[in-house]
């Protein structure tokens, strides 16, 4: 079962929320994409996966020196609905974005 509390939280942090974003259209993503996107350094990046996998919202696979992230397809409908709520809520307008550096 994935503990809730832990996923909201992860999922609070603007970084980690608009990687989520970009990730949950069932492709994969490179890091070096996800950079790129959210201007943000590899360090400070790896320290945002790592978060989301930790909670197992993404999975990933190494391909040569990059990593490449992906929805975890193994997450319990629960957690994938929380997770589209979120999402809904944040494309509506309703749930204000506040930048945050690494």
């Amino acid at each position: 079962m994935t503990n809730i509390i832990a996923v909201l939280t992860a999922l609070a942090e603007p970084t980690r929320l608009r990687a989520i974003e970009i990730i949950w259209d069932g492709r994969e993503h490179c890091v070096c994409e996800l950079m790129e996107v959210l201007e943000r350094e590899q360090s400070c990046m790896s320290r945002h996966m790592t978060a989301l996998k930790k909670v197992g919202l993404v999975i990933d696979r190494r391909d040569a020196q990059w990593v490449r992230y992906r929805r975890n397809p193994e997450l319990p409908k629960a957690t994938l609905k929380l997770v589209e709520a979120v999402l809904e809520h944040t494309k509506s307008g309703k749930g204000k974005r506040r930048e945050v550096l690494c």
